[in-house]
């Protein structure tokens, strides 16, 4: 099973049409990548869907990078029970 940290950049990647190799931890995904607020909606709605998980939202969009994306749903995952490979 690939990492939390492998799945956000696929995920990450898939949304905003980057190459996964491009995408780094510390990268913000406004200033670095280019999300629009609309994909940044979209983004939550994927990593949910990657994980089997329910985000707050308004919580969710607070988080400005990749690797506190990945701390972020490896939380969220913890509390809904869900296994995942960190």
């Amino acid at each position: 099973m690939a990492t939390v940290a492998e799945r956000v950049k696929a995920v990450t990647a898939r949304v905003l049409k980057l190459d996964p190799k491009d995408i780094q931890p510390q990268h913000s995904f406004t200033e670095d990548l280019g999300a629009e607020s609309v994909q940044s909606i979209e983004l939550v709605a994927m990593f949910e869907e990657e994980f089997g998980i329910e985000m707050d939202e308004d919580a969710a969009l607070s988080v400005t990078t990749v690797g506190d994306a990945v701390k972020f749903i490896a939380n969220v995952c913890k509390e809904q029970g869900v296994k995942v490979e960190l």
